[in-house]
């Protein structure tokens, strides 16, 4: 809603993050080299860790569904060779779990593999000779831990080590060699099984190290989505959320952002989504002939998206976002300077030319247009808020008050008081056009908002103050009045 202040909003998509995960994600790594960038593209199929952590549950949207399998998005991928991923407090209950020997095994088919590996081991271990040893195969990468720790726990007489390959070495030992091992500074097996339950977390935790400048398009909720699935969850404070992305990423650019702002200066078409934004950079009509103009190329490996387009696949829509980036930089430089632009443009130019958009994420219809993470929100100019009010027409709601300007233009509606409705749209056309055409109308009277006239606050604290002021009057009027002698 265009009523939203940037609290009210982060509160109700903080509500959908929570229900959600993420089943893919893009990553693009842009090497400089001069006035050329090598762009190393990477996807990331992720899927929530199932080891020893309490199961998590998540929504799929049937909508979201049909839209993703539409551009080939692959379902089996995300499902079966998911990575998995966990925020801190996650690690943190894993970890004593761990600890005090209370974790679970996940899946059911988890422990069936389990259980006849435990099986092949019991039947080994009784004829066994103690140093003799022997090899569990066929294991996926949890089942690997899974399965030391079960053995472990189980059998006070065995030791075990992973061998890489979907393989586990099990050795009989004795008792006392037994303690030595689990002593052992060597024994890496409760950190390997940290490490492989945070799968992309550790990738996240070195991109948060290199303090590299983070670019996204309409990044909100993916800056929501990466707090709450690779840090911490997300607090209930709007302020802390925006300190603690501050400190994870100090540069951020919304490509959104930048774009929205050089549609007048540098002449830009306006364009509705990611794909044609890049489309319109890209074109010789914007972009004539221009030795200095950055030239991006992807790296031999990485050589697919060269060849055909994947909208809303996000590697390469992590792709195009930082082309827009670059290429939008390159016209702001151009468009500051009288002079022609310098050969070979540095990267640190760019961020020069796009000082006055980092960490201005981009607010899509609400009370700010854009949410700035490294300091105060400053509101935007809205046109003018409208009043509306009935006149001899009963049961009117927002949604009649709605539907009734609609087909006229386009207004977010908030109910007044019992008769009074206040519309806000995003276009001052609209205000015009509404202000012009509900001039005679027999049952709606329009106007514009003025907070002294129509706030039910003001409205209430003017009735208690006449109400006041006449029982004043009417006191001093008795009070002052001569008294009567017999």
């Amino acid at each position: 809603s265009l009523f939203d202040s940037p609290a009210e909003r982060y509160l109700k998509a903080r509500r959908s993050v929570q229900r959600f995960t993420v089943p893919q994600l893009g990553k693009e790594i842009f090497f400089s080299f001069h006035c050329r960038y090598v762009v190393h593209s990477y996807n990331f199929f992720l899927f929530p860790s199932t080891l020893g952590v309490t199961d998590v549950e998540f929504s799929l949207s049937a909508c979201s569904i049909q839209f993703l399998s539409h551009y080939g998005f692959d379902y089996n991928k995300f499902l079966k060779d998911g990575i998995p991923y966990m925020n801190e407090v996650q690690e943190k209950i894993l970890s004593q779990h761990l600890l005090e020997g209370s974790w679970k095994v996940g899946s059911a088919l988890d422990r069936d593999v389990l259980k006849a590996a435990i099986d092949e081991v019991t039947c080994w271990i009784a004829a066994a000779e103690e140093e003799e040893t022997m090899i569990l195969q066929d294991l996926s990468d949890y089942q690997m831990f899974e399965v030391q720790l079960v053995l472990r726990q189980a059998l006070q007489n065995v030791w075990t080590q992973p061998l890489g390959d979907k393989k586990v070495m099990v050795k009989k030992v004795s008792p006392q060699h037994r303690q030595l091992l689990e002593n052992s500074p060597y024994d890496y097996c409760q950190e390997l099984i940290l490490l492989s339950a945070r799968g992309f977390t550790n990738l996240f935790q070195t991109l948060v190290k290199a303090k590299k400048p983070l670019v996204g398009h309409n990044m909100l909720m993916d800056l929501m989505h990466l707090h709450d699935k690779f840090y911490k969850p997300l607090p209930e404070s709007y302020e802390e959320f925006k300190r603690n992305i501050h400190n994870l990423f100090p540069v951020l650019i919304d490509t959104k952002t930048v774009t929205k702002s050089i549609w007048k200066k540098c002449h830009f078409p306006r364009a509705s989504n990611l794909l044609e934004v890049y489309a319109v950079l890209c074109s010789s009509s914007l972009n004539p002939e221009d030795p200095t103009c950055p030239v991006i190329a992807l790296a031999s490996d990485c050589s697919r998206y060269a060849e055909k387009k994947s909208p809303h696949e996000a590697g390469y829509d992590a792709f195009l976002c930082g082309s827009v980036l670059l290429k939008s930089a390159h016209l702001l430089l151009c468009s500051s300077t009288d002079d022609a632009v310098e050969a070979d443009p540095s990267f640190s130019e760019y961020l020069t030319v796009l000082t006055e958009y980092l960490n201005k994420v981009n607010f899509i219809r609400g009370g700010v247009s854009s949410i700035n993470f490294s300091g105060e929100d400053v509101p935007c100019q809205h046109p003018p808020v409208l009043v509306v009010h009935v006149r001899g027409w009963p049961g009117l709601n927002e949604r009649h008050i709605y539907q009734e300007f609609k087909a006229l233009c386009c207004f977010d509606v908030r109910r007044l008081s019992k008769n009074q409705f206040i519309l806000l749209s995003g276009k001052f056309k609209h205000v015009r056009l509404v202000l012009r055409d509900y001039k005679r109308h027999p049952h709606l009277r329009v106007s514009v908002y003025r907070h002294w006239m129509h706030s039910p606050h003001v409205n209430c604290l003017l009735q208690v103050s006449g109400i006041v002021a006449l029982w004043s009057l009417l006191a001093f009027v008795l009070g002052g009045a001569p008294g009567c002698s017999f």
